[in-house]
């Protein structure tokens, strides 16, 4: 694999295993600062210490537990000299949630559509709650008024939108297929950074530490296979790994997400599933990448 396509894992839970060639950065010791959410100023100094030791050409990036899906917003920014961008995420849950505390796994979508130099950004897959009437004013509603967010979503009823003008950014399925072939008739081929939590994936491709959606691993491949040529940067969450936080409100809210203790056993069975499944999406992203 050429170097500038070489993944790089950035290991705070030892969730990703072997993937084959990789520059592996060692980042356990910024576990608990890090993981679920963090200050703002603790994600500029792990920023900072990145721009230091991260290779200044690589390819895909594997972040572990979907519980850091929020470094996403600082590789974004990295790529921000070959805006203008479109961002692409798959993910079960909208990723722009309220969140007064600095940012979060499920905040910073809105940080990156704050950004200049995004176009627009999509999530793929979504059937949360989290865009329920019952979440509704949880969402940062800027985005969605703007046009500059748009949710593509199944299983949720979102009649709410609609009361408050946002209907445009609410695009619903009855399922994932017809949710992917519309996006796919859509679909701008421009510069884009992919983004893809595995939680959007059901149940029956790999498990996650989340609640999952309904995607297959053919929907990824088939937006990837579309984006051939054109996807500038990427990441990879959703992995699985058991974390007991120290921190009160870590331990608190992530209680309240309900992620439980996973057995020894059962957490090694699912890591190497994870472990296959990400080879192959690696596999196809590098195919996909402009070098």
């Amino acid at each position: 694999m050429d170097r500038s396509n070489l993944p790089v894992i950035l290991n705070f839970d030892n969730a990703i295993g072997d993937i084959g060639p990789a520059t592996t950065i060692e980042l356990g010791d910024w576990q608990e600062r890090i993981r679920f959410g963090c200050s703002l100023e603790t994600l500029q100094k792990l920023n900072n210490l990145l721009h230091e030791i991260m290779p200044p050409e690589y390819g895909s990036v594997l972040l572990g537990s979907g519980d850091y899906h929020h470094l996403s917003w600082p590789l974004i920014e990295r790529k921000k000299a070959q805006g203008p961008l479109q961002i692409i995420v798959f993910d079960n849950h909208p990723d722009n949630m309220r969140f007064p505390l600095g940012v979060h796994c499920g905040s910073w979508v809105r940080k990156v559509a704050l950004l200049p130099y995004v176009s627009h950004v999509h999530v793929l897959g979504i059937s949360s709650q989290d865009i329920s009437w019952r979440g509704a004013f949880e969402n940062y509603l800027w985005p969605l008024l703007r046009g500059k967010l748009t949710y593509w979503c199944m299983d949720v009823d979102v009649r709410w939108a609609s009361l408050l003008g946002l209907q445009k950014s609410f695009r619903c399925f009855a399922d994932p297929d017809n949710l992917i072939k519309t996006f796919l008739n859509e679909l701008k081929l421009q510069p884009t950074y992919l983004s893809i939590d595995k939680d959007a994936l059901s149940e029956k491709v790999v498990k996650t530490n989340w609640d999952q959606g309904r995607m297959l691993e053919q929907h990824l491949s088939q937006v990837i296979g579309a984006l051939r040529g054109y996807i500038i940067g990427s990441d990879i969450t959703g992995d699985v790994s058991v974390w007991h936080y120290s921190t009160w409100w870590k331990k608190t809210l992530s209680g309240l997400d309900g992620q439980t203790e996973i057995p020894e056993a059962l957490l090694q069975q699912w890591q190497r599933q994870q472990n296959e499944l990400n080879r192959r999406l690696l596999q196809e992203i590098a195919a996909a990448t402009i070098i």
